[in-house]
């Protein structure tokens, strides 16, 4: 999923009427961010069990809670 895919859910997911801006990377922004959970899974035999969506979701609602 890219930063932009990541963003649009978050606005659909918020019926927002923000919009999305691009600006220019900072020089030192990774350009590929790719979380390797190998080592929770080897370690502590963890694997998610929840989907990006599902999870955004649950931070939603707890923000609109504090809100």
């Amino acid at each position: 999923m890219t930063v932009l895919d990541f963003a649009k859910t978050i606005v659909r997911l918020t019926a927002s009427v923000s919009s999305i801006v691009h600006r220019p990377l900072p020089v030192d922004d990774p350009k590929v961010r790719q979380p390797d959970i190998r080592l929770a899974r080897e370690l502590l035999r963890w694997e998610p069990t929840v989907d990006v969506e599902g999870g955004l979701r649950t931070t939603i609602d707890y923000f609109r809670g504090k809100i």
